[in-house]
């Protein structure tokens, strides 16, 4: 008998003949299936319905047409094209278990997947920067953060991951796949391809060690000197109010950073680790679901800010339609 994890036989080629992977996230655990979908499929709504409303709430209240909402409004469209790129595929693997899906899909799922993650370390450094200036610098944060750099902060983080993201995409999936080609996650991610790969894959793994360093952990580095400068700006402040309003928008950010960094630097820092791919796919589903379904909540929605804003927008709107 096979075990658990290998393909069906009827799912490794497609009609054309091509040859396709499968998805085989939880099959661990197939008696869960019904209810994980269920759990995955609120989270991916809570997420687009969270994310969606400060996208937009962002873009219509002049109140929040400032640098760190700016910023914010960039992470929300990252966390729906992550959620978007990922939640479906996964639903589709609790369903209907077994389903194929070709080299070119996966390969483009991966793809989007490595420049989201590139994209969203690389704001939430900028982001930490931005409250670095606003409490550290106060005199010259207007000056120094003015609408031109701050788009062009955006763009950067949005273009930096794609070349990165395409040229392992392009080189992974330029290695020859043997046996099985049944892949033990719920997601095309690095780790789980090269366990199927049957060639000397050090250097792509060093390579990706240091990009990793590269975009996680530089990135880590910056944000926490910068909280540390906050930190013992916070402390001198004379007024208590303001001591725990910065305290209140830092504090949230940090929680978002460390489950996002945490996560992925477990999981693409050594792509061949002796962790079960069990526990990976545990591990993946932090930054993956459980963040972007958290962002909104963590960052805005608790904010007095954004409920002020929620509540303007609202009563612009029924205004409008209202005879």
């Amino acid at each position: 008998m096979p075990p658990f994890w290998a393909a069906p036989p009827w799912t490794n080629h497609s009609r054309s003949g091509e040859l396709e992977f499968v998805l085989l996230g939880f099959a661990h655990v197939p008696s869960l299936r019904p209810m994980l979908a269920v759990l995955f499929l609120a989270a991916f709504l809570l997420t687009l319905l969270g994310n969606t409303l400060i996208v937009l709430l962002t873009s219509l209240d002049p109140g929040l047409r400032v640098p760190m909402y700016l910023f914010l409004r960039q992470l929300a469209l990252v966390e729906i094209c992550f959620s978007l790129d990922v939640a479906p595929r996964l639903l589709v693997t609790l369903l209907w278990p077994g389903r194929g899906m070709y080299p070119t899909s996966c390969a483009l799922q991966l793809f989007l997947v490595l420049s989201c993650v590139t994209t969203e370390s690389l704001l939430l450094t900028v982001m930490a920067w931005d409250r670095f200036l606003a409490i550290c610098r106060p005199l010259h944060y207007g000056t120094i953060m003015s609408l031109r750099l701050c788009h062009l902060l955006a763009t950067t983080c949005w273009l930096a991951g794609i070349p990165v993201a395409l040229v392992f995409t392009i080189w992974l999936f330029n290695f020859p796949y043997c046996g099985s080609r049944g892949i033990r996650h719920y997601l095309c991610d690095i780790p789980p391809l090269l366990s199927l790969v049957c060639a000397d894959t050090r250097v792509f793994e060093v390579s990706i060690f240091v990009i990793t360093v590269v975009f996680m952990m530089v990135p880590v580095s910056l944000i926490l000197m910068s909280y540390t400068r906050i930190l013992v700006a916070v402390l001198w402040m004379p007024s208590s109010s303001g001591r725990h309003k910065a305290l209140s928008t830092c504090v949230s950010h940090l929680i978002v950073v460390i489950l996002f960094y945490c996560t992925t630097g477990v999981i693409h820092l050594r792509p061949k680790s002796s962790y079960s791919p069990e526990s990976k796919q545990v591990v993946s589903l932090s930054y993956t679901m459980v963040t972007p379904m958290l962002n909104p909540l963590i960052y805005s929605l608790r904010n007095k800010e954004v409920k002020a804003a929620l509540v303007r927008v609202f009563i612009q709107r029924r205004g409008t339609f209202t005879p």
